[in-house]
């Protein structure tokens, strides 16, 4: 459901309003029904009479305003996420699929949290897990994203092999016919031979090096002013950045609307949309639920990939 208060009931609704969309799996809806059903009424949305509702963070009887931060909400929101992941490990469902939730709101409500891809690692027991931005052009997974910029800056040669492993992985479950991995240097020019930095001739290629002799076909330190566009133009299906901005930048230009959120190290597959709770139109009907679609297809695709 994600924040009651946001758009998240709204792009949902919208979104399995599409028969393309609602044929691609049977969809369970985690949180409030009252509120589902509201927000499918207000916009003129009619839900697939074969969706199951999972009232888990149910704030339907509870007051809200729309487009406010409230720990009621915060709360809410957070136990469909509890809830959405103890379906998918009990297997009760193949995938997981978000919309989004305002940290605040969840802080508000007394719990400590940064992020989904962070707490939903906890939830599942993952020792690790990052963050990995997906479209129909590009897909980018981050060695680091919350955490402070000096602290993304302290690269291990283990934290960025394993990155290259599971966004390689990761890119199997896609169903992606390139596999091809280009990998950002963390210096201006990659380094340049020493010249700005140590850091990617003596961790980044190492990792690189070793990713390689494991059969993956990547490529790097690469200076990340020009690898974006080279993945673009066809040189690497995937592109490893080190830390949060230098991926997101670059997506979220290349296709905002389009571009979905999906965990990886779980062992779980969860997608999500990448926008926020948008409180600004919140409960106005005119929010675009293009990149929820997304989100749902990307689930079901990797889902399908994975345990067919």
């Amino acid at each position: 459901m994600g924040d009651p208060a946001g758009v998240g009931p709204e792009v949902v609704v919208k979104a399995l309003a599409d028969a393309e969309i609602a044929n691609l799996a049977d969809w369970i809806l985690v949180g409030s029904r009252e509120i589902f059903a509201r927000t499918a009424a207000e916009v003129g949305a009619q839900l697939p009479t074969g969706v199951e509702f999972d009232n888990a963070g149910d704030s339907g009887a509870e007051p809200f305003a729309m487009g406010q931060v409230s720990a009621v909400c915060g709360t809410a929101a957070v136990r469909s996420v509890e809830r959405a992941v103890s379906l998918c490990m009990e297997q009760r469902a193949h995938a997981m699929a978000t919309a989004p939730l305002n940290k605040e709101a969840v802080v508000k409500g007394g719990l400590p949290f940064t992020g989904h891809t962070e707490y939903i690692a906890e939830l599942t027991g993952a020792r690790e897990s990052r963050m990995l931005l997906a479209s129909e052009k590009l897909r980018v997974v981050h060695v680091t994203t919350h955490v402070p910029l000096r602290k993304a800056c302290e690269l291990s040669h283990e934290r960025v092999l394993r990155t290259i492993e599971l966004g390689y992985e990761a890119l199997q479950w896609m169903g992606a016919a390139d596999l091809r991995i280009g990998v950002c240097g963390l210096n201006p020019h990659a380094g340049e031979h020493r010249l700005f930095g140590n850091e990617d001739a003596d961790t980044i290629a190492p990792a690189v090096e070793a990713a390689r002799a494991k059969g993956i076909p990547c490529e790097g330190p690469l200076p990340a002013d020009t690898v974006f566009l080279r993945g673009v133009r066809g040189a690497f299906s995937m592109i490893v950045a080190m830390y949060h901005d230098q991926g997101h930048i670059p997506m979220k230009l290349l296709d905002f609307e389009h571009t979905v959120n999906v965990s990886l190290g779980l062992p779980i597959i969860r997608t999500s949309v990448d926008h926020g709770t948008a409180f600004d139109i919140a409960g106005q009907g005119i929010a675009d639920s293009s990149n929820m679609k997304s989100a749902l297809q990307l689930a079901a695709k990797m889902a399908r990939n994975r345990y067919s």
